[in-house]
């Protein structure tokens, strides 16, 4: 699953804590920054990842990579 945007994008620096628990940069409009932690620890937890790639002033694209399951094995 890929999402992208147009947006004011993320920083640079802050773009490797994006998923860190509680780490926001919109706490005063109401941030707690646990939206894409738990987002992350769920992916993991299937045993898949999110990518993120920003640029600021352009927008940005989060993937979600998510394994494909043989059936005939999880069962």
């Amino acid at each position: 699953l890929e999402v992208a945007d147009e947006g004011v994008g993320i920083e640079t620096a802050d773009l490797p804590h994006v998923t860190d628990p509680f780490f926001t940069t919109r706490r005063e409009r109401g941030g707690t920054g646990l939206g894409l932690s738990v987002s992350a620890r769920i992916v993991k937890e299937h045993d898949g990842r999110i990518d993120i790639t920003s640029t600021p002033g352009r927008g940005t694209t989060v993937r979600v990579i998510l394994p494909i399951v043989d059936e005939e094995k999880a069962s």
